[in-house]
């Protein structure tokens, strides 16, 4: 403990030369305003106290600007007066000073608690490592997630973790990708404390301490003798140029992309790849060069995109698909608008329910979209904590209907252009003339609280339409239906006709 003091008395009298140019102030000299007992205090690494005696001749006040540093008293006036500093348990050693304020003069107090030391880590010791400790590590910038605040990944060989936040010149969103020239490929010691945000190990608001350049950086990327990374649907080549100071220059076709992707030529330090045409979805993938000093191997990236058809797919489909750049339409029932201020909303079309996170442009359809209204959507799929839902959704086609009752429902005009959604309870009956049928067609009595139609035929889903399928929907008598038709008659009795299946309550067992 000895040691330990000595050691702290000599590094906080290091650190006292430093933290003022103020005349008033010297490091072992005392204002005749204010007199201490210590220009230093110490605090043990595991938290405690530490006091103070001050002797003022006058009102006094203590500025501290230290987050993890309690004071008491904060003032006070003329006299003696015990001053107490309190600090919680740390994982590393910190420093800092509080000023005491009396009749225009300021006397410092330098505090220290441990000794200041940060962890030289590898990216494995980090993500094994505890939440809240300050480390030092290098590795391999991978990808650049935010260029505002200084987001991006590195990677040692050992591990991946994610840099959220960089500082330059000790501010935060101070363009510090580019100040720092931070580029792909680089190798980067950054320093700075661990958190664990949803699962993903980060370094917050690190300090880049070194950036050794890589020595292999891609220029651009040309499609059609035109600057571009998104190939087009129908296929062809995309060229890379690279500026390479290594030995050698290795590429290979990542896994994900060699179904439609393929190197056609290597010349020199240009590479160019061939992508086949793309019936599917919107496709892309991460090219990854390297090369080598002899001793340290290099690498650049660059994403390449192919722009591919829109597919059509239910709501079930939609659900189960990966998430991805692949771009997906669906039609659909909006069945709930959650958020009136985003358009987060649900749509139904049979199959299943999806959720929209966000309607792109909602301001143009904030005041119309209403619940009942058909939608045809567009967007990708995405996920959010585990659950599937299309993000930033376009609308390609908004079709007003009305949700109505049985009683309104038959008010209307026939019409086989004008569409209504209706719900009400499965009843097995039918008209005189008609037949019930719940097994292929859906033929069936529609009941709610203000009367009951007659319904002829059920389609199964919005996107396939297909008839003699009511069976496979699991519909029983008794269960709650919602279903969009429009109002036709036959021999004189009204019925629901071209009615297509959006979702079913089933009734609860007895």
């Amino acid at each position: 403990m000895k040691k330990l003091f000595m050691m702290a008395f000599a590094v906080v009298s290091a650190m006292a030369l430093t933290v003022s140019c103020d005349s008033d102030y010297a490091p072992d000299s005392f204002l005749d305003e204010a007199k201490v007992s210590s220009s230093y205090v110490a605090i043990d690494v595991n938290g405690g106290s530490s006091t103070v005696e001050l002797t003022a001749n006058g009102s006094w006040e203590i500025a501290n600007g230290l987050d993890w540093l309690t004071v008491s008293p904060m003032s006070g006036s003329a006299g003696n007066s015990t001053i107490t500093f309190s600090a919680a348990s740390t994982m590393d050693g910190r420093n800092g000073a509080v000023t005491i304020n009396v009749g225009g003069k300021s006397q410092y107090i330098n505090v220290i608690q441990g000794l200041s030391t940060v962890a030289q880590a590898t990216c494995a010791e980090v993500i094994a490592g505890p939440d809240s400790k300050t480390y030092l590590t290098k590795g391999i910038v991978t990808a650049i997630t935010n260029t505002t605040y200084g987001n991006f990944y590195i990677n040692d060989g050992t591990g991946e973790v994610y840099i959220y936040g960089t500082l330059y010149a000790g501010k935060t969103q101070n363009n510090p990708i580019k100040n720092n020239n931070i580029e792909v490929g680089d190798e980067i010691t950054v320093q700075g404390p661990k958190t664990t945000y949803n699962g993903t190990v980060e370094l917050v608001d690190v300090t880049v301490v070194k950036v050794a350049k890589s020595l292999i950086k891609c220029d651009s990327t040309y499609v059609a003798g035109v600057p571009s990374a998104e190939l087009p649907i129908e296929g062809g080549e995309i060229t890379a140029y690279l500026t390479n100071k290594g030995n050698g220059l290795f590429v290979d076709v990542p896994a994900d992309a060699q179904s439609w992707l393929s190197i056609s030529q290597i010349a020199g330090n240009t590479v160019t790849f061939k992508a086949q045409p793309n019936d599917g979805g919107d496709r892309s993938t991460t090219l990854v060069f390297k090369t080598t000093d002899g001793k340290k191997d290099y690498s650049t990236e660059v994403a390449i995109s192919q722009k591919g058809a829109v597919v059509a797919v239910t709501c079930k489909d939609f659900n189960s698909k990966e998430d991805g750049d692949a771009q997906y339409k669906v039609r659909g029932i909006v069945t709930n608008i959650a958020n009136t201020k985003y358009g987060n909303l649900y749509i139904n079309d049979g199959t299943g329910e999806v959720y929209v996170y966000g309607i792109t442009d909602w301001a143009n359809y904030s005041s119309t979209l209403k619940v009942g209204d058909e939608v045809e959507l567009q967007s990708v799929k995405t996920s959010y904590k585990g659950a599937a839902q299309m993000k930033n959704a376009i609308v390609n086609e908004l079709v007003a209907h009305d949700v109505l009752t049985v009683d309104q429902f038959l008010a209307t005009e026939e019409s086989k252009t004008a569409y209504y959604v209706l719900s009400g309870t499965v009843v097995a009956s039918a008209p005189e003339g008609s037949k019930v049928d719940l097994a292929t067609y859906g033929n069936f009595t529609l009941k709610d609280e203000t009367g009951e139609v007659y319904v002829y035929g059920v389609l199964n889903n919005m996107l396939e339409k297909k008839n003699k399928q009511f069976g496979t929907l699991g519909v029983k008598e008794g269960d709650k239906i919602t279903i969009l038709g429009y109002h036709t008659s036959y021999k004189g009795v009204c019925q629901v006709g071209g009615a297509i299946f959006i979702k079913n309550e089933p009734a609860a067992a007895e």
